[in-house]
């Protein structure tokens, strides 16, 4: 046969698209054609290729070779079509059954010496796969990834001849059916909000950021406690669903990172003040995830907020509102998942002490509002809740011994999510902070007192369309933690409490 036909996959964003690897033999002086848009480690595949399979004891074809990946128009990079390209080499010379690569994808980067190595984004591409009714073949080293995927037929090998040798029918490979998740437990947080001591008024808040789904700013003087907090946050979510955790894996997998590091737990993510743009939102000549997206279905910690540099800090104002982020460059385009919740820590001036009871300011007031403008407006306006964090008494440093655990306090924002996946259940978002227009006025309804409450704080704080919504969404929430259907006058009084720092500031 002078043509053959190897399924694979390419990797755009946390996208798999299909691939056809195209083999053609034809008369002429041997030479070897690549074509279908190639970067240059795929171009250089044909060199790995020839060495791996001379190595293994195959004929290499003394004939003119054209390859082609498509569809033409879709760019291919790395070494991850190198056994997808020789095994097409070995069916086009009539070396293995053509029949036998119909039913099945390849993924897998050639060594010199025919040895399977792994390729990044096994995971999407083992998604897709499912979806086309086919089977996987992966390196071993993929294979755990790939058994991540319920419903899947994964063979692995770790040398070329091995996966001869199965598709010739002479030593089958070992075919596992996976199983997904599974009966995987959740690793245990790294830490428990019974570790905090005093600071009820903050862990409060955090309660209600955790039923919610709601962004957060913690300010406060240094050392009050304010990343220790931040840090308690994963531990109080519900487990990931078995969408999610896939999600939140494929994103690793395509970032390079093991997908089964600390999985299923829920991402938290702390970048350094001096990121860049880029490393907060993704980007590069091939676009790869960036820490907001790293932190989907999970935390984005942003300690020291105004030491961030204030243009960095506006490239989340978009995906804020998205939960996705959209890289383009002039040869393509690609789309991250980016629905991450926001906890922010700063200090109230430089020197951390404007306002402290106990200690004085060092700053002048323009340098407390120049540190203060650092953060926008409308940056500040997506930030649900806003929480004074104080210094901690000599008395709770005592007395906090009986505090109320982390694994309690999950078990009532777990309630308030059930109740909040029941009212939206026809709706495409899961959570309070997920809210439009036209929900808000189906839910959050108020009595004539609560309307003239709000009215009153509109004026007097100058609060904007955005930040009156958030005020009624964070009252839902705070409602369905009491387990009451409407909003009460205490439910938006405690939300409007959470508005107020932005404007003492």
């Amino acid at each position: 046969m002078s043509l053959a036909i190897v399924h694979s996959r390419a990797q755009t964003g946390i996208e798999a698209p299909a691939v056809r690897v195209e083999v053609h033999l034809s008369g002429g002086l041997p030479s070897l054609t690549l074509v279908g848009l190639p970067e240059t480690a795929v171009r250089e595949s044909k060199d790995r290729v020839r060495s791996a399979l001379m190595s293994a004891g195959f004929e290499y074809p003394q004939r003119r070779i054209t390859l082609n990946l498509a569809p033409a128009d879709l760019p291919k990079e790395g070494g991850r079509f190198d056994l997808a390209i020789a095994l097409g080499l070995l069916a086009a010379s009539d070396q293995l059954p053509a029949d036998a690569l119909e039913d099945c994808e390849f993924l897998g980067e050639l060594a010199l010496s025919g040895e399977l190595r792994p390729v990044r984004g096994v995971l999407p591409a083992a998604l897709a796969a499912r979806a086309a009714g086919r089977s996987l073949l992966v390196p071993h080293a993929n294979r755990a990834e790939a058994l991540l995927v319920s419903g899947l037929r994964v063979f692995s090998a770790s040398h070329l001849l091995e996966v001869a040798g199965h598709l010739a029918g002479q030593d089958a490979l070992e075919v596992i059916t996976s199983q997904g998740m599974g009966r995987r437990p959740p690793p245990a947080p790294s830490g428990d909000l019974a570790q905090v001591q005093g600071q009820l008024a903050a862990k409060r808040a955090l309660l209600v950021a955790a039923a919610g789904r709601h962004n957060l700013l913690l300010s406060g003087a240094p050392g009050t406690g304010k990343t220790l907090l931040a840090s308690r946050l994963p531990g109080l979510l519900p487990p990931l669903s078995e969408n999610e955790a896939l999600e939140v894996a494929a994103i690793q997998s395509v970032s390079g990172l093991s997908s089964l590091d600390g999985w299923p737990l829920r991402p938290f993510r702390q970048p350094h003040h001096s990121a860049s743009a880029a490393a907060l939102v993704g980007g590069g000549s091939r676009p790869r995830p960036g820490e907001i997206s790293l932190a989907h279905h999970g935390v984005l910690f942003l300690d020291e907020l105004p030491e961030f540099d204030r243009k960095v800090l506006e490239v989340l104002r978009e995906p804020l509102e998205s939960g996705e982020i959209v890289i383009a460059r002039a040869t393509d385009r690609a789309r991250f998942p980016a629905r991450f919740q926001l906890v922010a820590a700063m200090n109230p001036c430089p020197c951390g002490y404007y306002n402290h009871p106990k200690v004085e300011c060092q700053c002048g007031s323009g340098n407390v509002q120049k540190y203060i403008n650092k953060i926008s407006g409308p940056l500040f306006d997506r930030i649900d809740i806003h929480v004074d964090v104080p210094a901690v008494a000599y008395t709770d440093l005592l007395q906090d011994a009986q505090a109320e655990p982390s694994s309690a306090i999950r078990g009532r924002v777990a309630r308030a999510r059930e109740i909040q996946s029941a009212r939206f259940a026809r709706s495409k978002i899961f959570c309070n902070a997920r809210m439009g227009s036209r929900l808000l006025r189906t839910h959050c309804r108020t009595d004539e007192r609560s309307r003239r409450l709000l009215e009153t704080a509109i004026e007097k704080l100058g609060l904007s369309a955005r930040a009156y919504n958030r005020i009624l969404k964070i009252a839902r929430t705070i409602a369905d933690l009491a387990g009451t259907d409407g909003l009460e006058t205490a439910h938006v009084a405690e939300a409007i409490q959470y508005r107020r720092l932005q404007f003492e500031l």
